[in-house]
Order: structure tokens, then sequence, then C-alpha cells
């Protein structure tokens, strides 16, 4: 069998309800707050978010420098870890560029873009329905026991 039949014969079998399957790895990884918030940053959602306005900044290339500061409270060793799995994965390329200091950028590749406009509507609906949700989570703590 060719390696095209193999792909294409185990795309119909991938089953994330099973335990097995490679699916349920992707899965792990790209429900990860960090991945959610590089693919965000990297499309271009680098503002509050408005749910339903058209998509305001085209995607773009970013220093390594640039996605820290703008993911607050994300430690180094986690934003590396993160560039490199979603680089591995395809989702991100990463270019270097010989200047002194070295300049390293990120960039969403065709697969990471077309995961992004996901992970947008994600964050998009997590922050417009953050007030429900903490009041959900308030009468539920405050029901006896």
């Amino acid at each position: 069998m060719k390696a095209a039949q193999k792909r294409a014969q185990a795309k119909v079998e991938y089953n994330a309800f099973l335990a097995g399957c490679p699916s349920r790895q992707l899965l792990d990884r790209i429900s990860d707050k960090w991945v959610v918030l590089v693919l965000c940053a990297l499309g271009g959602d680098n503002g509050p978010g408005r749910p339903g306005a058209a998509h305001p900044d085209p995607p773009k290339a970013m220093r390594y420098s640039e996605i820290a500061r703008l993911l607050a409270g994300v430690s180094q060793k986690m934003l590396t870890q993160t560039l490199r799995s979603l680089e591995r994965d395809g989702l991100l390329t990463r270019a270097v560029t010989p200047t002194v200091p070295v300049t390293v950028s990120y960039e969403l590749t065709d697969l990471g873009l077309s995961l992004h406009h996901m992970t947008r509507g994600l964050r998009n609906w997590a922050q417009t329905h953050m007030g429900e949700v903490l009041a959900h989570r308030e009468n539920y703590d405050a029901r006896p026991s």
C-alpha cells in the first residue's frame, strides 16, 4: 500500500472516542489555552475581540518577544514548548534571520490558519459569555451541599 493510501485509510479509522486514537493527542494539544492564545495572536486577534465583528487584522509573523509580551502570564519554558509543538504539527513555521542578535519569527501555516478560524470563535465565545458563567458559578457555590 502506498503512503497516500495508508494516510487515507488511517483518516477513515481516526475516532477520538477510542483510547488509542492519535487524534486524542492532537485534541489534547489544541485544547490547551496557550495554543489557543498563540494561534489567536499569530492570526491577528490581538485586541479584546468583538464577537461578530469583521476580522480586524490579517495574520502576521511575530517575533518570540512580541508573542511573550502579548500572552500575559506565560512562562518562557511554556511558550517555547508550545511554539515547538505547533511547529512540529505543521501549524506554524519558524524563520531565523541571521542578524545580531538573531531574529526568530513565527507565522501560521495554511493548516494553522484553518485551526485559528475555529479557535478565534472559541476565544470570542469565552469572552462574551464569561459574565454568565461567573453568575452560574456563584449560584452553584451558594447552594447548600
